[in-house]
């Protein structure tokens, strides 16, 4: 335990399948220059097994909902509900459980960093801070909330108007135009860092890390909201209901991961894969893990991984793909 080296990895070991909590306790310590993903934050995933067969039932949840965002994986009340005083008990303490489970995670993410190593986890506005508090209790310190605006966001929550009419009220165009919430048109991504060794010029020439991108090709410094970002076309295969643009995870990647085959970037809630196959794409060597077997077999298509294993199979090996890094 603790001795895996990302670097020795070849190219179909750096997908691993099951729990980042206890996959992380493999990894040799310091061997990770940053951390991109997209964990759960629906507080009823937690300590829930994610099987099949409750992938389909939330799935199926979500499609005959008029109210629930399409593009995020139904959970309790943090999707739906009224929140009154029962709503905020019933749910108390999941939020206080899932800000402990991701402590947990945290706390073998920070040991297998390397100082001024960066983390960026994506989360929604409700659960930013949750995520924010646990990575900091497990040694990180915050560094900023990037905002990724979408090119468009999807109307939702209650219409009191209608909702008036329904039942028969009068005097409902008083309320027109009332609303239990705002269009939400961006998604959160939390950003931390493991803290550095002395200062950035000492992390940088020991590490190799510590430091943002921020030129962009136009000679514009980047801020910290990211907009105008293609989707790309879908994959009919991929059925991931939180799949990520491309464009995006790649813009992230060279902004917080320097090119070199000493750099891995990290993420442990892989899904199917984008952010792996961004780096992929830039040259730069990574390791995913993720939970779900089904998810995994997703990622590893995508990343080219069983034309790999054929290739292996049947004995010609210089028909792989390159990959930058991944073969010893």
């Amino acid at each position: 335990m603790n001795t895996l080296d990302p670097k020795s990895l070849t190219l179909q070991d750096r997908l691993m399948v099951g729990d980042c909590r206890e996959l992380l306790k493999s990894l040799k310590e310091a061997s990770i220059a940053a951390c991109i993903t997209d964990p759960p934050y629906n507080y009823e995933f937690i300590g829930h097994k994610w099987d099949h067969t409750e992938i389909e039932r939330r799935l199926d949840k979500v499609k005959t909902s008029n109210t629930l965002v399409k593009n995020i994986p139904y959970g309790s009340g943090l999707a739906g509900g009224v929140r009154n005083e029962r709503w905020y008990k019933k749910n108390r303490q999941n939020i206080l459980e899932y800000q402990d489970w991701c402590f947990t995670w945290g706390v073998e993410l920070f040991r297998v960093c390397k100082p001024g190593a960066i983390v960026a986890a994506f989360n929604s506005s409700r659960t930013m801070a949750h995520v924010q508090v646990a990575l900091e209790r497990a040694g990180f310190y915050a560094r900023d909330c990037i905002v990724y605006r979408r090119s468009s966001g999807i109307p939702k929550g209650f219409n009191v108007q209608a909702k008036l009419e329904k039942l028969g009220e009068p005097d409902t165009e008083r309320w027109a135009g009332w609303h239990s919430c705002l269009r939400s048109e961006w998604e959160a991504i939390v950003v931390v860092q493991k803290p550095l060794e002395n200062n950035y010029l000492t992390t940088l020439h020991k590490y190799d890390v510590g430091l943002f991108h921020a030129a962009n090709e136009d000679g514009s410094f980047q801020s910290n909201i990211l907009e105008g970002i293609p989707r790309g076309e879908s994959e009919d295969f991929n059925i991931h209901c939180t799949v990520k643009p491309l464009s995006l995870m790649k813009k992230l990647v060279s902004m917080m991961v320097p090119k070199s085959d000493n750099n891995v970037v990290l993420d442990p809630f892989a899904g199917s894969g984008t952010t792996l196959l961004a780096a992929q794409e830039l040259g730069i060597p990574f390791l995913g893990m993720e939970i779900n077997s089904a998810y995994a077999e997703i990622a590893r298509k995508r990343l080219g991984m069983s034309a790999i294993d054929h290739a292996l199979a049947s004995g010609r090996p210089e028909t792989l793909p390159l990959f930058a890094g991944a073969m010893p």
